[in-house]
């Protein structure tokens, strides 16, 4: 996943993931830059990431629409399977303008989620399931204030995307 989400993309240094829940996106991500800090919603997942990857990844338990960190703090941000995950079409863009705020000037957010279907949804059953339509994306990031915005989908299966963060 994290190979065909990020082909071409640099996120820097110093990246920030939202929402890695399991970590499975986390451990590949730790392998492509020296600081990696992630913002987990629930509790319990923090607690089990913080303890499986302490001193490889900086876990912060937090929410991606309220990001308890500093503003220009990050090369990159990162978010991946996770947006459909999101309880409203205003939260996510709330989690956009969030990934806006602690990117530092030319810095990179990217990354994928599933695509709206009925067997994406059957998967996500008794879940929280607001698919995000990857034709509506990237107006939604130029609202935030990402410009140079990119984005491609596999039918019926996922799309990936990058913006940038202007320079000023």
């Amino acid at each position: 996943m994290i190979p065909w989400a990020l082909d071409g993309v640099d996120l820097g240094a110093d990246v920030l993931e939202i929402g890695p829940g399991y970590g499975a996106t986390t451990v590949a991500l730790a392998t492509r830059t020296p600081r990696l800090t992630a913002v987990e919603i629930d509790p319990e997942l923090a607690r089990g990431l913080q303890a499986r990857l302490s001193g490889r990844v900086n876990v912060v338990e937090g929410d991606g629409t309220a990001i308890p960190l500093p503003d220009n703090s990050f090369t990159g941000v990162g978010s991946f399977t996770m947006l459909h995950h999101v309880p409203s079409v205003a939260l996510q863009d709330r989690l956009f303008a969030e990934a806006f705020r602690v990117l530092r000037p030319g810095g990179t957010f990217a990354g994928m989620d599933g695509v709206p279907s009925l067997g994406f949804r059957l998967v996500h059953l008794y879940d929280t399931y607001v698919p995000v339509n990857p034709d509506t994306l990237a107006p939604r990031l130029r609202t935030a204030g990402f410009t140079d915005i990119w984005l491609t989908a596999v039918p019926g299966r996922s799309f990936r995307f990058r913006a940038r963060k202007p320079l000023r």
